[in-house]
């Protein structure tokens, strides 16, 4: 089950469950629309995979199963991934 983590890794953004400018990569890697496409060009700075847009947990299933509370942030910045 996805986290649905609560904020933009790279702005710090607050995302909440049922915001609609959300992405993330196949690690849950979490952005705002506006970093993912504005700073880091569509490609997720972690793992160098692509995103797609966060789906939606209904409200009947966050009261069962709610959203993650911890937030993560790059300490060292958000830019795109470094070449090898």
């Amino acid at each position: 089950m996805l986290e649905l983590r609560p904020n933009c890794e790279c702005c710090d953004k607050d995302l909440p469950p049922e915001a609609t400018e959300v992405v993330i990569c196949t690690f849950e890697c979490t952005f705002c629309a506006d970093c993912a496409t504005n700073v880091l060009g569509g490609v997720c700075p972690n793992c160098g995979g692509n995103f797609a847009p966060r789906p939606i947990r209904s409200a009947a299933k966050l009261k069962k199963y709610p959203a993650s509370t911890k937030r993560v942030l790059k300490a060292e910045g958000c830019g795109p991934r470094k070449a090898a």
